[in-house]
Parts: C-alpha cells; sequence; structure tokens
C-alpha cells in the first residue's frame, strides 16, 4: 500500500495530537504530502510538522477552526498553494464534551454540532474541487457512541449519527466522480484526550472489549489509510466501527 499513497496530498483536520496525529504521521511513513489542521496546540502541530520533514518539505500545519468558514478556506487554499492538489481529505476534528440533560444550554450544544457536523460539511465542499475524479478519497470520523450512546453523550452522540448519515448521502452524491466516502467510529482510543476517561472507567472497559485491551491511535490510523487507497476503492458510503469488538 506504501507505493499507492507516496506522492498523495492529505489533508487531516484536528492533526496536530492523538488520533489525528496518528493518521498524519502514517500516511507520511508511506510518503504521502500531509497537511494538519489544528484549533489551537501550536507547539503540538509545529512539533508534528517539524518531525514529518520540517520546513514544510512533507508536512505543514495550519491553523483553523472548522467551525470557522473563513478558517476552512484559509486551510484549503494553504494546502492547494503549497502541495498542488489534495487527493485525501480526513475529517478527524471534533468536539467531544458531554453534559447530562438539564445542565445543557444553547453555547454548549451549537459548539458541538458546528463543528462536528457542520464542519464536515464545509470541509467537504471546500476540498470537493480539488479532489481527483476518479480517486478522491474522504474519510469521515463518527464514534461507536453514535450507536451505543452513554448518560450525558447524547449530543456528541447525535452529532457522530449525523456524520454516519452525511457518510452515507455524500457517497450517493460524489460515486458518479469516483470519489469514494467512508467514516470511522473508534470506541475509547488511549489519547491524551481519553485520560480521565481511562482513568474512570478504564477497567469497565477493559472488561467488556473482547480483545482485551484499550485501543491505540494506530490501530485507526491504519485503517484510514486503507480506506485512502486504491485497494479500498470499491468500498464506500460505510461506516465502520473499530472498538475492538464492544458495539
Amino acid at each position: 500500500m506504501s507505493a499507492t499513497l507516496e506522492g498523495k496530498v492529505v489533508l487531516v483536520t484536528g492533526g496536530s495530537r492523538g488520533i489525528g496525529a496518528a493518521i498524519a504521521r502514517r500516511f507520511a511513513s508511506f510518503g504521502a504530502y500531509v497537511v494538519a489542521g489544528y484549533r489551537s496546540d501550536h507547539e503540538a502541530a509545529n512539533r508534528l510538522a517539524d518531525e514529518l520533514g520540517g520546513s514544510g518539505r512533507n508536512c505543514i500545519a495550519v491553523q483553523a477552526d472548522v467551525a470557522n468558514p473563513d478558517d476552512i478556506k484559509t486551510l484549503v487554499s494553504s494546502a492547494v498553494e503549497r502541495f498542488g492538489k489534495i487527493d485525501v481529505l480526513v475529517n478527524c476534528a471534533a468536539v467531544g464534551t458531554y453534559r447530562p440533560l438539564g445542565a445543557m444550554d444553547a453555547p454548549f450544544i451549537r459548539s458541538i454540532l458546528e463543528t462536528n457536523i457542520m464542519g464536515t460539511v464545509l470541509m467537504t465542499e471546500a476540498v470537493l474541487p480539488h479532489l481527483p475524479s476518479p480517486g478522491g478519497r474522504i474519510v469521515n470520523f463518527a464514534s461507536a457512541l453514535a450507536y451505543r450512546p452513554i448518560p450525558a453523550s447524547s449530543v456528541y452522540s447525535a452529532s457522530k449519527a449525523a456524520v454516519v448519515t452525511l457518510t452515507h448521502a455524500f457517497a450517493k452524491e460524489l460515486g458518479p466522480k469516483g470519489i469514494t466516502v467512508n467514516a470511522l467510529a473508534p470506541g475509547v482510543i488511549e489519547t491524551d484526550m481519553t485520560t480521565r476517561i481511562l482513568a474512570e472507567r478504564g477497567d469497565q472497559i477493559l472488561a467488556m472489549t473482547p480483545l482485551a485491551r484499550i485501543g491505540q491511535p494506530d490501530d485507526i490510523a491504519g485503517i484510514v489509510t486503507f480506506l485512502a487507497s486504491p485497494e479500498a476503492g470499491w468500498i464506500t458510503g460505510r461506516t465502520i466501527i473499530a472498538d475492538g469488538g464492544v458495539t
């Protein structure tokens, strides 16, 4: 698969940390050029860009909040200006905060929906004119919680269920262009963002996981690079649940 991804230009939102950074590293290891979009962590984003090529040769980090349409335009234009094209879009950026009923307000709900749903739609629209047709690849991020919500996750889970539906619908629209659209629905993955969850419920999660371990970012990165490769050219509109067998 490495040869089939060499020279591809991959735009990863939420690409500076955790799963997004693992995805960026995996693509770079296959010889792809990577554009890592990030919202606020300058240090992590710059470290990643230096690690994967330095001086913008093979990877650039671009600050962009996918809930902001102007930032999206800047992110996409920066990718095209630097590398001349975009072959793969990975919509990994997300807001994942939880609140129970009775503790939610409009700003809380809006922040999740604007990033997780609107951001996915607007990123796809912005990248679409630059994707090869046929051959373009879009990989979205849903969540296993779209299928098995837990208390206090209602709005987040609903936003990720929307991503599942968007993925299916976009695949039907873009299929005639030869562009595939798929999604990943991870369970709990060990990153700095899940430290608290694993501290509170790690033993419980482990006990209910048939593969008897906690998922790692590389577990997800490998699936993403497969979906972006020509080997996955006959797969579109699907959401792959990757949670070690819990769902």
